[in-house]
Protein backbone atom coordinates (compact mmCIF):
# COMPACT_ATOMS: atom_id res chain seq x y z
CA UNK A 1 0.00 0.00 0.00
CA UNK A 2 1.08 3.59 -0.56
CA UNK A 3 1.32 6.22 2.17
CA UNK A 4 -1.85 7.89 0.85
CA UNK A 5 -3.72 4.60 1.24
CA UNK A 6 -2.57 4.39 4.86
CA UNK A 7 -3.57 7.97 5.63
CA UNK A 8 -7.23 7.53 6.50
CA UNK A 9 -7.13 3.97 7.75
CA UNK A 10 -7.93 3.94 11.43
CA UNK A 11 -5.54 2.43 13.96
CA UNK A 12 -7.42 -0.86 14.02
CA UNK A 13 -7.12 -1.25 10.24
CA UNK A 14 -3.43 -0.28 10.23
CA UNK A 15 -2.70 -2.84 12.95
CA UNK A 16 -4.53 -5.49 10.93
CA UNK A 17 -2.25 -4.83 7.95
CA UNK A 18 0.78 -5.58 10.10
CA UNK A 19 -0.73 -8.76 11.51
CA UNK A 20 -1.57 -9.99 8.00
CA UNK A 21 1.90 -9.16 6.69
CA UNK A 22 0.56 -6.56 4.25
CA UNK A 23 2.59 -3.78 5.87
CA UNK A 24 5.48 -3.53 8.30
CA UNK A 25 5.60 -1.28 11.37
CA UNK A 26 8.38 0.72 9.72
CA UNK A 27 6.25 1.27 6.62
CA UNK A 28 3.41 2.65 8.74
CA UNK A 29 5.79 4.92 10.62
CA UNK A 30 7.60 6.16 7.51
CA UNK A 31 4.28 6.94 5.85
CA UNK A 32 3.12 8.94 8.86
CA UNK A 33 6.39 10.88 8.94
CA UNK A 34 5.98 11.73 5.26
CA UNK A 35 2.46 12.99 5.87
CA UNK A 36 3.58 15.14 8.80
CA UNK A 37 6.40 16.63 6.75
CA UNK A 38 3.95 17.38 3.94
CA UNK A 39 1.03 18.98 5.76
CA UNK A 40 2.17 20.00 9.23
CA UNK A 41 3.64 23.29 7.91
CA UNK A 42 0.06 24.34 7.08
CA UNK A 43 -1.36 23.34 10.47
CA UNK A 44 1.37 23.51 13.14
CA UNK A 45 -0.11 20.51 14.92
CA UNK A 46 3.14 18.63 15.65
CA UNK A 47 5.69 20.77 17.49
CA UNK A 48 8.32 18.19 18.50
CA UNK A 49 9.36 15.71 15.82
CA UNK A 50 10.49 12.27 16.93
CA UNK A 51 11.20 10.74 13.59
CA UNK A 52 14.53 8.96 14.06
CA UNK A 53 13.53 7.45 17.41
CA UNK A 54 10.18 6.41 15.96
CA UNK A 55 11.93 4.50 13.20
CA UNK A 56 14.10 2.78 15.82
CA UNK A 57 11.04 1.96 17.94
CA UNK A 58 9.25 0.46 14.93
CA UNK A 59 11.76 -2.40 14.97
CA UNK A 60 10.89 -3.47 18.53
CA UNK A 61 7.08 -3.50 18.73
CA UNK A 62 6.79 -7.28 18.54
CA UNK A 63 3.31 -8.71 18.15
CA UNK A 64 1.51 -6.13 20.32
CA UNK A 65 -2.11 -5.39 19.30
CA UNK A 66 -1.25 -2.03 17.70
CA UNK A 67 2.24 -2.95 16.55
CA UNK A 68 3.71 -0.12 14.49
CA UNK A 69 0.67 2.16 14.50
CA UNK A 70 1.91 5.77 14.60
CA UNK A 71 0.48 8.32 17.01
CA UNK A 72 1.37 11.64 18.64
CA UNK A 73 1.48 12.55 22.33
CA UNK A 74 0.08 15.86 23.50
CA UNK A 75 2.80 18.15 24.93
CA UNK A 76 0.95 18.11 28.26
CA UNK A 77 -0.66 15.47 30.48
CA UNK A 78 1.87 12.71 29.77
CA UNK A 79 5.60 12.25 30.27
CA UNK A 80 7.52 10.68 27.38
CA UNK A 81 11.06 9.67 28.38
CA UNK A 82 13.82 11.50 26.54
CA UNK A 83 11.48 14.01 24.93
CA UNK A 84 10.50 17.63 25.59
CA UNK A 85 7.42 18.46 27.64
CA UNK A 86 6.84 22.20 27.63
CA UNK A 87 3.12 22.55 28.46
CA UNK A 88 2.84 25.35 25.88
CA UNK A 89 5.09 27.48 28.10
CA UNK A 90 7.97 29.56 26.81
CA UNK A 91 10.12 29.21 29.94
CA UNK A 92 10.10 25.41 29.74
CA UNK A 93 10.90 25.76 26.06
CA UNK A 94 13.80 28.11 26.82
CA UNK A 95 15.34 25.83 29.45
CA UNK A 96 14.76 22.82 27.18
CA UNK A 97 13.01 20.60 29.71
CA UNK A 98 13.27 16.88 28.86
CA UNK A 99 11.34 14.14 30.64
CA UNK A 100 13.32 11.30 32.23
CA UNK A 101 10.53 8.73 32.45
CA UNK A 102 7.30 7.54 30.87
CA UNK A 103 3.97 8.18 32.52
CA UNK A 104 1.82 5.09 33.08
CA UNK A 105 -0.34 6.16 30.15
CA UNK A 106 2.64 6.36 27.79
CA UNK A 107 3.97 3.06 29.09
CA UNK A 108 0.66 1.34 28.35
CA UNK A 109 0.56 2.82 24.86
CA UNK A 110 4.11 1.57 24.24
CA UNK A 111 3.13 -1.89 25.46
CA UNK A 112 0.20 -1.84 23.03
CA UNK A 113 2.67 -1.30 20.17
CA UNK A 114 1.99 2.33 19.32
CA UNK A 115 4.97 4.27 17.95
CA UNK A 116 5.25 7.93 18.90
CA UNK A 117 6.22 10.06 15.91
CA UNK A 118 5.99 13.43 17.65
CA UNK A 119 4.38 15.65 20.24
CA UNK A 120 1.37 17.84 19.61
CA UNK A 121 0.74 21.50 20.27
CA UNK A 122 -1.30 22.64 23.28
CA UNK A 123 -2.30 25.96 24.86
CA UNK A 124 -0.24 27.04 27.86
CA UNK A 125 -0.98 24.64 30.76
CA UNK A 126 -4.05 23.46 28.84
CA UNK A 127 -6.04 26.46 30.09
CA UNK A 128 -7.78 27.54 26.89
CA UNK A 129 -10.31 25.89 24.53
CA UNK A 130 -8.13 27.04 21.66
CA UNK A 131 -4.58 26.01 20.76
CA UNK A 132 -2.67 29.25 20.30
CA UNK A 133 0.30 29.27 22.71
CA UNK A 134 2.76 32.13 22.44
CA UNK A 135 5.56 29.58 22.87
CA UNK A 136 4.74 27.64 19.69
CA UNK A 137 2.15 29.63 17.74
CA UNK A 138 -1.38 28.67 16.73
CA UNK A 139 -2.55 25.34 15.40
CA UNK A 140 -4.93 25.69 12.45
CA UNK A 141 -8.14 23.76 11.98
CA UNK A 142 -7.83 21.41 8.98
CA UNK A 143 -11.44 22.17 7.96
CA UNK A 144 -10.79 25.91 7.76
CA UNK A 145 -7.30 27.20 8.51
CA UNK A 146 -8.59 30.61 9.66
CA UNK A 147 -10.25 28.86 12.61
CA UNK A 148 -8.88 27.08 15.64
CA UNK A 149 -9.00 23.32 16.26
CA UNK A 150 -10.23 23.70 19.83
CA UNK A 151 -8.20 22.98 22.91
CA UNK A 152 -6.49 22.01 24.89
CA UNK A 153 -5.86 18.90 22.76
CA UNK A 154 -6.02 20.95 19.55
CA UNK A 155 -2.69 19.80 18.11
CA UNK A 156 -3.70 16.19 18.63
CA UNK A 157 -7.08 16.72 16.98
CA UNK A 158 -5.64 18.55 13.99
CA UNK A 159 -3.08 15.77 13.47
CA UNK A 160 -5.76 13.06 13.45
CA UNK A 161 -8.34 15.01 11.45
CA UNK A 162 -5.87 15.83 8.69
CA UNK A 163 -4.67 12.23 8.39
CA UNK A 164 -1.18 12.63 9.82
CA UNK A 165 -1.87 9.86 12.36
CA UNK A 166 -4.96 7.76 13.13
CA UNK A 167 -4.99 8.40 16.88
CA UNK A 168 -3.55 10.95 19.30
CA UNK A 169 -3.27 11.27 23.05
CA UNK A 170 -5.53 13.88 24.65
CA UNK A 171 -6.51 15.10 28.12
CA UNK A 172 -9.74 16.69 29.33
CA UNK A 173 -10.07 19.03 32.35
CA UNK A 174 -13.01 21.09 31.12
CA UNK A 175 -13.70 19.65 27.69
CA UNK A 176 -10.24 19.30 26.19
CA UNK A 177 -10.98 15.97 24.48
CA UNK A 178 -14.55 16.77 23.45
CA UNK A 179 -14.01 20.40 22.36
CA UNK A 180 -11.30 19.67 19.74
CA UNK A 181 -13.11 16.49 18.68
CA UNK A 182 -16.15 18.63 17.89
CA UNK A 183 -14.12 21.34 16.17
CA UNK A 184 -12.19 18.84 14.01
CA UNK A 185 -14.90 16.29 13.16
CA UNK A 186 -13.55 13.47 15.36
CA UNK A 187 -14.83 11.07 17.96
CA UNK A 188 -13.75 12.05 21.48
CA UNK A 189 -14.58 10.12 24.65
CA UNK A 190 -13.79 11.48 28.09
CA UNK A 191 -13.71 8.45 30.40
CA UNK A 192 -15.07 8.15 33.92
CA UNK A 193 -12.92 9.76 36.60
CA UNK A 194 -10.31 7.24 37.69
CA UNK A 195 -10.68 5.01 34.62
CA UNK A 196 -7.19 5.93 33.32
CA UNK A 197 -4.36 6.36 35.80
CA UNK A 198 -2.60 9.73 35.94
CA UNK A 199 0.47 8.24 37.63
CA UNK A 200 3.15 8.08 38.57
CA UNK A 201 3.40 11.87 38.71
CA UNK A 202 -0.16 12.56 39.84
CA UNK A 203 -2.88 10.81 41.78
CA UNK A 204 -5.41 13.26 40.47
CA UNK A 205 -5.24 16.53 38.52
CA UNK A 206 -7.31 19.65 39.18
CA UNK A 207 -9.02 17.89 42.13
CA UNK A 208 -10.31 15.16 39.84
CA UNK A 209 -11.48 17.36 36.96
CA UNK A 210 -8.88 15.96 34.53
CA UNK A 211 -9.22 12.66 32.65
CA UNK A 212 -6.96 11.36 29.89
CA UNK A 213 -7.53 9.28 26.79
CA UNK A 214 -7.29 9.87 23.00
CA UNK A 215 -9.03 11.45 20.01
CA UNK A 216 -9.80 9.17 17.06
CA UNK A 217 -11.57 8.98 13.73
CA UNK A 218 -13.44 5.77 14.60
CA UNK A 219 -15.40 4.61 17.62
CA UNK A 220 -13.69 1.22 17.59
CA UNK A 221 -10.26 2.83 17.94
CA UNK A 222 -11.37 4.82 20.98
CA UNK A 223 -12.80 1.71 22.62
CA UNK A 224 -9.75 -0.44 21.88
CA UNK A 225 -7.33 2.18 23.19
CA UNK A 226 -9.43 2.56 26.34
CA UNK A 227 -9.01 -1.18 26.88
CA UNK A 228 -5.25 -0.62 26.71
CA UNK A 229 -5.26 2.34 29.10
CA UNK A 230 -7.92 1.46 31.65
CA UNK A 231 -7.09 -0.05 35.01
CA UNK A 232 -5.85 0.81 38.45
CA UNK A 233 -2.12 1.32 38.92
CA UNK A 234 -0.15 1.03 42.19
CA UNK A 235 -0.84 3.98 44.46
CA UNK A 236 -3.81 5.40 42.57
CA UNK A 237 -6.06 7.18 45.10
CA UNK A 238 -9.20 5.90 43.36
CA UNK A 239 -10.23 4.07 40.22
CA UNK A 240 -13.29 3.08 38.22
CA UNK A 241 -14.74 -0.42 38.46
CA UNK A 242 -13.47 -2.67 35.66
CA UNK A 243 -15.97 -3.24 32.84
CA UNK A 244 -17.85 -6.52 32.56
CA UNK A 245 -16.18 -7.17 29.20
CA UNK A 246 -13.73 -5.30 26.95
CA UNK A 247 -14.89 -1.90 25.75
CA UNK A 248 -14.05 -2.94 22.20
CA UNK A 249 -16.74 -5.61 22.44
CA UNK A 250 -19.44 -2.96 22.95
CA UNK A 251 -19.03 -1.05 19.69
CA UNK A 252 -20.87 -3.53 17.46
CA UNK A 253 -23.69 -4.15 19.97
CA UNK A 254 -26.86 -2.14 19.40
CA UNK A 255 -28.17 -0.83 22.72
CA UNK A 256 -31.63 -1.61 24.02
CA UNK A 257 -34.09 1.29 23.53
CA UNK A 258 -32.95 4.12 25.77
CA UNK A 259 -34.55 7.11 27.45
CA UNK A 260 -32.50 10.17 26.50
CA UNK A 261 -32.86 13.73 27.75
CA UNK A 262 -32.19 16.62 25.37
CA UNK A 263 -30.89 20.01 26.49
CA UNK A 264 -29.92 22.77 24.05
CA UNK A 265 -29.54 25.74 26.42
CA UNK A 266 -26.86 26.62 28.92
CA UNK A 267 -26.92 28.96 31.89
CA UNK A 268 -23.38 29.94 30.96
CA UNK A 269 -23.66 31.04 27.34
CA UNK A 270 -26.05 31.61 24.46
CA UNK A 271 -26.03 28.68 22.05
CA UNK A 272 -25.50 29.18 18.32
CA UNK A 273 -28.56 28.06 16.32
CA UNK A 274 -26.43 25.66 14.28
CA UNK A 275 -25.18 23.98 17.46
CA UNK A 276 -28.80 23.66 18.58
CA UNK A 277 -29.69 22.24 15.17
CA UNK A 278 -26.89 19.66 15.45
CA UNK A 279 -28.26 18.38 18.77
CA UNK A 280 -31.84 18.33 17.50
CA UNK A 281 -30.73 16.48 14.38
CA UNK A 282 -28.97 13.90 16.57
CA UNK A 283 -32.14 13.57 18.64
CA UNK A 284 -34.14 12.77 15.50
CA UNK A 285 -31.53 10.23 14.43
CA UNK A 286 -31.62 8.56 17.85
CA UNK A 287 -35.41 8.40 17.71
CA UNK A 288 -35.23 6.79 14.27
CA UNK A 289 -33.02 4.12 15.85
CA UNK A 290 -35.68 3.26 18.42
CA UNK A 291 -34.76 5.47 21.35
CA UNK A 292 -37.03 7.90 23.20
CA UNK A 293 -35.77 11.48 23.37
CA UNK A 294 -37.43 14.04 25.65
CA UNK A 295 -36.58 17.65 26.42
CA UNK A 296 -35.34 16.98 29.92
CA UNK A 297 -32.13 17.44 31.89
CA UNK A 298 -30.91 17.55 35.50
CA UNK A 299 -32.26 20.56 37.40
CA UNK A 300 -28.81 21.00 38.91
CA UNK A 301 -27.56 22.22 35.51
CA UNK A 302 -29.48 25.42 36.22
CA UNK A 303 -27.27 26.07 39.25
CA UNK A 304 -23.92 27.86 39.35
CA UNK A 305 -21.13 25.31 39.24
CA UNK A 306 -18.49 27.40 37.52
CA UNK A 307 -17.53 29.44 40.58
CA UNK A 308 -16.32 26.24 42.28
CA UNK A 309 -14.70 25.11 39.03
CA UNK A 310 -12.83 28.43 38.72
CA UNK A 311 -11.58 28.26 42.32
CA UNK A 312 -10.17 24.76 41.78
CA UNK A 313 -8.85 25.61 38.32
CA UNK A 314 -7.03 28.80 39.38
CA UNK A 315 -5.47 27.28 42.50
CA UNK A 316 -4.04 24.51 40.35
CA UNK A 317 -2.54 27.08 37.99
CA UNK A 318 -0.48 28.31 40.96
CA UNK A 319 0.69 24.75 41.58
CA UNK A 320 1.60 24.36 37.91
CA UNK A 321 3.70 27.53 37.99
CA UNK A 322 5.51 26.22 41.06
CA UNK A 323 6.29 23.02 39.15
CA UNK A 324 7.58 25.07 36.21
CA UNK A 325 9.80 26.99 38.64
CA UNK A 326 11.19 23.71 40.01
CA UNK A 327 11.96 22.48 36.50
CA UNK A 328 13.45 25.80 35.40
CA UNK A 329 15.51 26.24 38.57
CA UNK A 330 14.21 29.72 39.22
CA UNK A 331 11.09 31.65 40.16
CA UNK A 332 8.46 32.14 37.46
CA UNK A 333 7.76 35.80 36.75
CA UNK A 334 4.99 37.52 34.86
CA UNK A 335 7.06 37.67 31.67
CA UNK A 336 7.49 33.88 31.69
CA UNK A 337 3.81 33.12 31.12
CA UNK A 338 0.92 34.39 29.07
CA UNK A 339 -1.28 37.19 30.47
CA UNK A 340 -4.32 34.96 31.04
CA UNK A 341 -2.19 32.40 32.85
CA UNK A 342 -0.87 35.10 35.18
CA UNK A 343 -4.40 36.39 35.79
CA UNK A 344 -5.61 32.91 36.78
CA UNK A 345 -2.55 32.50 39.01
CA UNK A 346 -3.40 35.77 40.77
CA UNK A 347 -6.90 34.43 41.42
CA UNK A 348 -5.40 31.22 42.74
CA UNK A 349 -2.98 33.00 45.04
CA UNK A 350 -5.89 34.90 46.58
CA UNK A 351 -7.68 31.63 47.39
CA UNK A 352 -7.34 30.32 50.95
CA UNK A 353 -7.04 26.67 51.80
CA UNK A 354 -10.50 26.76 53.36
CA UNK A 355 -11.95 28.29 50.20
CA UNK A 356 -10.31 25.63 48.07
CA UNK A 357 -11.69 22.82 50.20
CA UNK A 358 -15.07 24.55 50.23
CA UNK A 359 -15.08 24.57 46.42
CA UNK A 360 -14.29 20.85 46.32
CA UNK A 361 -17.09 20.12 48.79
CA UNK A 362 -19.51 22.28 46.79
CA UNK A 363 -18.53 20.44 43.62
CA UNK A 364 -19.13 17.08 45.28
CA UNK A 365 -22.51 18.16 46.65
CA UNK A 366 -23.55 19.42 43.21
CA UNK A 367 -22.42 16.12 41.70
CA UNK A 368 -24.78 14.26 44.03
CA UNK A 369 -27.68 16.44 42.93
CA UNK A 370 -26.77 15.79 39.30
CA UNK A 371 -26.55 12.04 39.86
CA UNK A 372 -30.18 11.75 40.95
CA UNK A 373 -31.32 12.40 37.36
CA UNK A 374 -29.67 9.17 36.24
CA UNK A 375 -30.29 7.21 39.45
CA UNK A 376 -33.88 8.22 40.25
CA UNK A 377 -35.46 9.78 37.16
CA UNK A 378 -34.83 6.83 34.87
CA UNK A 379 -32.80 8.55 32.14
CA UNK A 380 -29.99 6.67 30.43
CA UNK A 381 -28.22 9.49 28.58
CA UNK A 382 -28.18 13.26 28.25
CA UNK A 383 -27.80 14.77 24.77
CA UNK A 384 -26.47 18.32 24.29
CA UNK A 385 -24.43 20.30 21.78
CA UNK A 386 -20.74 19.79 22.47
CA UNK A 387 -20.02 23.50 21.98
CA UNK A 388 -22.22 26.56 22.28
CA UNK A 389 -20.46 28.08 19.25
CA UNK A 390 -18.84 26.88 16.05
CA UNK A 391 -15.01 26.66 16.03
CA UNK A 392 -13.69 30.18 16.68
CA UNK A 393 -11.63 32.30 14.34
CA UNK A 394 -7.98 32.21 15.40
CA UNK A 395 -7.16 35.16 17.63
CA UNK A 396 -10.66 35.61 19.07
CA UNK A 397 -9.87 33.85 22.34
CA UNK A 398 -6.40 35.23 23.00
CA UNK A 399 -5.38 38.41 24.79
CA UNK A 400 -4.79 41.27 22.38
CA UNK A 401 -3.65 43.86 24.98
CA UNK A 402 -3.34 44.12 28.79
CA UNK A 403 -6.84 45.54 29.07
CA UNK A 404 -8.23 42.55 27.20
CA UNK A 405 -7.92 39.91 29.92
CA UNK A 406 -11.51 39.59 31.05
CA UNK A 407 -12.87 39.74 27.49
CA UNK A 408 -10.57 36.92 26.43
CA UNK A 409 -11.50 34.84 29.49
CA UNK A 410 -15.21 35.42 28.89
CA UNK A 411 -14.92 34.46 25.21
CA UNK A 412 -13.71 31.02 26.26
CA UNK A 413 -16.86 30.22 28.25
CA UNK A 414 -19.15 29.16 25.35
CA UNK A 415 -16.66 26.49 24.32
CA UNK A 416 -16.78 24.75 27.70
CA UNK A 417 -20.33 25.57 28.76
CA UNK A 418 -21.69 22.12 27.93
CA UNK A 419 -18.53 20.09 28.61
CA UNK A 420 -17.07 21.40 31.89
CA UNK A 421 -20.01 20.34 34.12
CA UNK A 422 -19.17 16.69 33.47
CA UNK A 423 -15.56 17.17 34.50
CA UNK A 424 -17.02 18.25 37.84
CA UNK A 425 -19.22 15.16 38.10
CA UNK A 426 -16.59 12.77 36.75
CA UNK A 427 -19.07 11.15 34.38
CA UNK A 428 -18.09 9.72 31.00
CA UNK A 429 -19.06 11.93 28.07
CA UNK A 430 -18.36 11.85 24.35
CA UNK A 431 -18.49 14.14 21.34
CA UNK A 432 -19.79 12.46 18.17
CA UNK A 433 -19.26 13.99 14.68
CA UNK A 434 -22.72 13.82 13.12
CA UNK A 435 -23.26 17.33 11.72
CA UNK A 436 -21.47 19.82 9.46
CA UNK A 437 -22.59 23.42 8.94
CA UNK A 438 -24.28 24.01 5.60
CA UNK A 439 -22.65 27.36 4.87
CA UNK A 440 -18.98 26.59 5.52
CA UNK A 441 -18.69 22.80 6.09
CA UNK A 442 -17.45 23.13 9.67
CA UNK A 443 -17.92 20.09 11.92
CA UNK A 444 -20.29 20.55 14.86
CA UNK A 445 -20.23 17.73 17.38
CA UNK A 446 -22.95 16.57 19.75
CA UNK A 447 -22.32 15.43 23.30
CA UNK A 448 -23.79 12.40 25.00
CA UNK A 449 -23.31 11.86 28.74
CA UNK A 450 -23.85 8.64 30.70
CA UNK A 451 -23.89 7.71 34.36
CA UNK A 452 -20.55 6.97 36.05
CA UNK A 453 -18.71 3.95 34.72
CA UNK A 454 -21.08 3.53 31.78
CA UNK A 455 -18.61 4.00 28.96
CA UNK A 456 -19.97 0.70 27.71
CA UNK A 457 -23.35 2.30 27.03
CA UNK A 458 -21.79 5.34 25.35
CA UNK A 459 -19.72 3.12 23.07
CA UNK A 460 -22.75 1.04 22.07
CA UNK A 461 -24.67 4.19 21.15
CA UNK A 462 -21.65 5.70 19.39
CA UNK A 463 -21.20 2.56 17.31
CA UNK A 464 -24.89 2.58 16.41
CA UNK A 465 -24.69 6.24 15.36
CA UNK A 466 -21.51 5.63 13.34
CA UNK A 467 -23.20 2.82 11.43
CA UNK A 468 -26.34 4.88 10.86
CA UNK A 469 -24.47 7.97 9.68
CA UNK A 470 -20.85 7.14 8.81
CA UNK A 471 -18.33 9.97 8.89
CA UNK A 472 -15.15 8.08 7.91
CA UNK A 473 -15.15 9.33 4.30
CA UNK A 474 -15.37 13.02 5.15
CA UNK A 475 -12.16 14.95 4.47
CA UNK A 476 -11.12 18.36 5.74
CA UNK A 477 -9.77 21.10 3.50
CA UNK A 478 -6.18 20.25 4.55
CA UNK A 479 -5.58 16.52 4.50
CA UNK A 480 -2.99 13.94 3.56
Amino acid sequence: MTEDEFAFLDATAQAALVRKGDATPLELVDAAIARIEKINPQLNAVIHERFDRAREDAHSVGDAPFAGVPMVIKDLDAALAGEPCHWGNKLLRTVGWIEDHDSYLVGKLRAAGFVFVGKANTPELGLQPTTEPLAYGPTHNPWNTTRGPGGSSGGSAAAVSSGMVPVAHAGDGGGSIRIPASACGLFGLKPTRGRVSLGPDQGEAWAGLVCRHVVTRSVRDSAAVLDCLAGRMPGDPYSAEPPARPFAAEVDVDPEPLLIGLRTTSELAETDPECVAAAEDAAALLESLGHTVERASPEALDEDVMSSFLTIFSANVVADLEEIARRAGREVTQVDVEPLTWMYADLGKATTGAQYLGAINAMHAWTRRMATWWADDGYDLLLTPTLAERPPVLGELVVQDPEDLFRAAARAVPFAAYTAPFNSTGQPAMSVPLYWSAADNLPIGVQLVADREREDLLLRVAGQLERARPWADRRPFVHA
